[in-house]
């Protein structure tokens, strides 16, 4: 094998065979072969003999093993052994398996096209080194020579042994015909129903032949094609052996010789026959059956055996007890369908296509699904098996066995005999119960042994005469198996680990599964499948088994398989639940507030009998209409979606976790991994955002899309046994980041980006202004008009919506970017301050000489800026407040005892009132200048145009009565950090904005064109503090302005509305 396997594929080929430089030397050996005279390879003969001699010594392991083989046969004929698969299975099955396995390695060996160089070129080195010719050298190179054409040789080496070969093929004549029947005729009688006769339901399943009704057909048409080519004198005398020759030929066009390596039967016997005298009648059968070869009959075969395998199934697993009696329907089954998977596996890969229907099969996975069912209820009751066999064997098999009258019984036959009956007396349901493992493999042995010695001609007790003898044996022996080698028997009939050396065939019968809607359901056989891959290894190929530098043959691709199976399927789920979700959200979307406009304004319309613009404009749909059904057969996309997702999600869903060599594979995970992915995708892709416009959803929409998303999600639970919370605890809170796990952006880095770049920056602009009566920014009528609508983005019920999705965290990160801008916008007035340090110091002790005063104003520099920043802050602020109320309000819901405890906490927290202060430090000076800065600017908002007071929304278009805010908390935050008394300072700032009264007097119309407006700021600033009262206001302006200061604003608004 080891040999094959490295000529056979390129990559392992030893290089001396593809070395340029020895090249002329191979031709050279290989033309001559086995004769030898070369010497040019002087230098690299100790190298070729250290890497040819694995390879040279397999071929003489093979001759060594042909020596054996020939020996035993010669034995065999000499002894005259009686052959009867019905009665010494055992020893019938073993002698023809031998003999196809000497066949197949024969023509495997012919088919090493690189035999000879390798013989040839390390002979050579050998005699370069050693002075001599290895000494198996002149038998191999003979034996290489001779078996050019192996089946010709091996036809002239069989002519003594075909009476022996010709018995053991013959009887199989009972067997053969009856395990290959159509599918019409297994119909036909009930075959594997369990159901079809009630009354006989618990009777055990029983037969003359046991192992013969599990054996492999496949085995049975190797042994049949290969033995009759080799004793093919029989088929001109025997009608019974042509027919089984004749059935065989017709049954299928290749046979497997080793794993993917297949032997095309018909142009291989017709090529040997066509050389021999008088064999035209055989040659015509040939041709006849080649004809008939066709796949329908196996079509049919796998369209019964998925009905036969399903009722089998569902019956054993609704009564498990019924595998005890019913065990040989189980083997049975199994080694039937799995005849058929390879059948179809090897020709499907081998055929010239005829009729490709044939060997396409689309519900390959529905039978493959049914087999692992079968063998899972197996393993899952083996102890339920074991107890009805251990009872089996003590209580009847070892009494009618004690009972058989043998006439004549040896001495030996005897001891075995008794040995047999005193093993299964002592058997006992409670070595069962007790967990004791059984091993019956010395029984099974001497029962072989038994068969050896009363199968020789002169053996004084002839199992040719008592062949009861060997049928009741044949029954005991597959009893004990029952007990002991269930995992065994598994293998043995339902072992498909030749998709191994198939996977390209493999992959497409899976991915034609997925595609097959009805089909998909049992997509998790193909993982399952990969779990045969361990027994792929052959016991005569040492090399792949597991060492501690080798990885075992088999291992890496079907780990690799299953995780691609597993991936593939959760993938085709997650797109499917995609789909729904689409679908789910176009439908909670057409319930949108914003839809229902357009209903509203036709029936306003109707009920003022206005003539709508175009007649007989159709009706909308009104949301909903989808689920009324005219009747049952209307089928939908949902429905569709439903139905493929449900079949799909009991695949997924069918095993827990399954076992792949030392992995464990757990395909739920595959679906939650791939579903928190697509979660996160569709929940960034679904805030729609557009870096180039600068557009994205409303919070509101997004949070209805969100909801649909997880709605349909969670349903996904009813199908699968997976932890959706745990899928959306995942997402959300990564959604909560500025970035997510895979560093991509999030809904929270974008929202928080819009409302910074885009909103707020158009506030600053002058495009929209902030509305305390409606707690929202509006659009200002501009010239360009804005693409969006500050107040859809920033309403109470948009930044509810942008709470429940950003959460409590993704404020925060909201909070801490507007902060960051804040605290830029400082650092600049503080730089203003400082470039006005003289002036301001001078100011802040003349507050009470107004001359001076007015004269100094004149000296300062960047007013304008001073007051336009500071607004931006009160801006910001602002929306920093409508942000945090509404999470708020959202927490409130979700959390109110949390969030009452935490008011209650904070409501009774001691404040620190004597705070000290730092001696002026530099900071501490520029804190208080700043303050004095902005109360002596505020005189000059009143010539702005634009600072007009607006009763309707109790503020300023151009936002300056933000600036009460902004005061108020700057005030705060500076005097905190510099251990100041915020309380005087805004004192200080007071007795400095009375520099108001000055406007007072003014008489310029321009520069006092908005002064009640302005005087309001002055209400709003004491209004906004925690520290200000009335009195303090009183002290330094006086109440009576600010009242007349209302009554003309209010005033002004209603002649400007009239």
């Amino acid at each position: 094998g080891d040999g094959y396997l490295a000529c056979g594929d390129p990559k392992a080929k030893p290089s001396y065979l593809v070395d340029k430089n020895l090249e002329s030397a191979v031709k050279f050996i290989v033309r001559k072969f086995p004769a030898q005279q070369l010497a040019q390879l002087q230098k690299e003969k100790s190298e070729i003999l250290k890497n040819l001699a694995l390879y040279y010594f397999t071929f003489v392991d093979v001759m060594e093993f042909k020596d054996h083989v020939c020996e035993l046969l010669n034995t065999v004929d000499a002894c005259q052994v009686f052959f009867d698969i019905t009665v010494n299975f055992d020893l019938t099955k073993n002698y023809l398996d031998l003999v196809v396995t000497y066949t197949t390695l024969m023509i495997i060996l012919s088919r090493i096209e690189e035999r000879k160089a390798i013989i040839g070129l390390y002979n050579y080195a050998h005699e370069m080194t050693h002075g001599a010719s290895d000494r198996e050298y002149p038998r191999l190179g003979q034996m290489i020579v001779d078996y050019e054409n192996p089946l010709k040789k091996m036809m002239e080496e069989f002519v003594p042994h075909g009476k022996s070969l010709s018995d053991a093929l013959i009887s199989l004549q009972m067997v053969y015909p009856r395990r290959n029947l159509s599918a019409d005729q297994w119909r036909n009688a009930q075959l594997l129903s369990l159901i079809s006769a009630p009354s006989t339901m618990l009777n055990p399943a029983q037969s003359d032949t046991m192992p013969c009704e599990y054996l492999s057909l496949d085995a049975m048409e190797k042994w049949i094609v290969f033995g009759f080519i080799l004793c093919h004198a029989v088929l001109n005398s025997d009608a019974a052996a042509l027919s089984l020759w004749k059935l065989a030929l017709q049954s299928s066009t290749c046979l497997c010789l080793f794993r993917d390596e297949v032997f095309h039967i018909h142009k291989a016997a017709e090529d040997l026959f066509v050389n021999i005298r008088g064999y035209n009648k055989r040659i015509n059968d040939i041709r006849e059956c080649k004809e008939q070869a066709l796949g329908t009959m196996h079509r049919e075969r796998r369209k019964f055996l998925r009905s036969a395998l399903k009722e089998l199934a569902t019956v054993l697993a609704d009564q498990p007890g019924l595998l005890g009696p019913k065990a040989l329907f189980v083997f049975m089954a199994l080694s039937f369908a799995r005849d058929e998977i390879i059948w179809l596996l090897r020709h499907a890969d081998n055929i010239q296509k005829k009729s490709t229907d044939d060997f396409i099969d689309k519900h390959i996975a529905e039978l493959i699904f049914y087999m692992e069912e079968l063998r899972a209820h197996v393993r899952k009751y083996g102890p339920v098996m074991q107890r009805y066999y251990v009872q089996y064997l003590s209580g009847f098999d070892a009494v009618v066995l004690n009972e058989m009258n043998l006439s004549v019984c040896p001495e030996d036959e005897s001891i075995i005999m008794s040995s047999f009956v005193n093993t299964m007396t002592s058997l006992s349901v409670k070595q069962v119960e007790d967990g004791e493992v059984f091993d019956f493999r010395g029984m099974r042995l001497d029962w072989f042994r038994l068969q050896a010695y009363t199968s020789v001609s002169k053996a004084s007790l002839g199992i040719a005469d008592h062949k009861e003898l060997g049928k009741m044996m044949n029954t005991i022996i597959f009893h004990t198996k029952m007990v002991d080698s269930l995992v065994e028997m598994l293998v043995e009939t339902s072992d498909l680990s030749i998709f191994c050396f198939y996977s390209r065939a493999f992959e497409k019968m899976f991915q034609q599964c997925l595609e097959l809607p009805s089909q998909s359901r049992h997509s998790i056989c193909f993982p399952l499948l990969c779990a045969h891959f361990m027994s792929c290894t052959h016991e005569l190929c040492p090399e792949e088994v597991r060492t501690r530098t080798h990885t075992p043959l088999g291992r890496n691709r079907s780990l690799s398989l299953c995780n691609m199976f597993l991936d593939e399927m959760a993938k085709q789920a997650r797109n499917l639940i995609t789909d729904i979700c689409t679908e789910q959200c176009t439908l909670s979307d057409q319930l949108l507030p914003k839809h229902c406009a357009k209903t509203i304004s036709q029936a306003v319309n109707k009920k003022s009998k206005k003539a709508t613009g175009k007649k007989g404009e159709p009706e909308r749909e009104k949301p909903g209409v989808e689920s009324m059904r005219k009747n049952r057969l209307l089928v939908t996309n949902l429905d569709k979606l439903h139905t493929a997702l449900s079949e799909l999600c009991f695949s997924i869903n069918y095993v827990p976790n399954l076992v792949v060599w030392e992995h464990t594979f757990t395909p739920r995970e595959y679906l939650t991994s791939h579903l928190e992915i697509r979660f996160t995708k569709s929940i960034v892709g679904m805030t729609m955002y557009n870096q180039a416009t600068q557009e994205i959803a409303k919070p509101s929409e997004l949070l209805t899309s969100v909801r649909a998303y997880m709605t349909v999600l969670q349903s996904i639970e009813n199908y699968v046994t997976i932890d959706i919370t745990r899928v959306f605890n995942n997402v959300l809170l990564q959604q909560t980041q500025h970035l997510d796990s895979h560093g991509e952006p999030t809904i929270t880095s974008l929202y928080t980006n819009w409302y910074l770049e885009t909103l707020l920056r158009q506030v600053s602009n002058g495009h929209i202004a902030y509305f305390p009566a409606m707690k929202a920014f509006v659009n200002l009528p501009t010239e360009n008009e804005l693409t969006f609508n500050a107040e859809e983005y920033s309403d109470i019920s948009e930044m509810r919506s942008l709470s429940e999705l950003l959460g409590p965290y993704g404020m925060k990160f909201l909070s801490e970017s507007l902060m960051w801008h804040i605290a830029s916008q400082v650092s600049e007035l503080k730089k203003l301050v400082v470039e006005n340090m003289e002036v301001l110091t001078q100011m802040r002790t003349s507050f009470d000489k107004p001359e001076h005063m007015a004269a100094l104003f004149k000296k300062l520099t960047s007013v304008d800026s001073v007051l336009k920043r500071m607004t931006i802050i009160g801006v910001i602020l602002s929306f920093r407040s409508l942000a945090q109320e509404a999470l708020r309000d959202v927490l409130s819901c979700h959390i109110p005892f949390l969030v009452s405890s935490v008011e209650d906490f904070k409501d009774h927290i001691p404040r620190e009132t004597d705070m000290k202060v730092d001696g002026e430090s530099e900071e501490y000076k520029i804190a208080c200048l700043l303050m004095v800065f902005v109360a002596v600017s505020l005189p000059t908002l009143a010539s702005n145009v634009m600072s007009q007071y607006s009763p309707a929304i109790e503020g300023h278009c151009n936002n300056i009565h933000c600036l009460a805010k902004a005061i108020n908390q700057i005030a705060a935050a500076l005097f905190t950090i510099h251990k100041g008394s915020i309380e005087d300072r805004l004192k200080e700032f007071l007795l400095a904005s009375s520099s108001l009264l000055k406007i007072g007097q003014e008489t310029d119309k321009m520069t006092t064109r908005n002064r009640e407006s302005v005087y309001l700021l002055l209400d709003m600033i004491v209004q906004e503090s925690p520290f200000l009262t009335m009195d303090l206001l009183e002290s330094c302006f006086p109440y009576v302005l600010l009242r007349n200061a209302y009554h003309a604003v209010y005033k002004q608004s209603i002649s400007a509305n009239a």
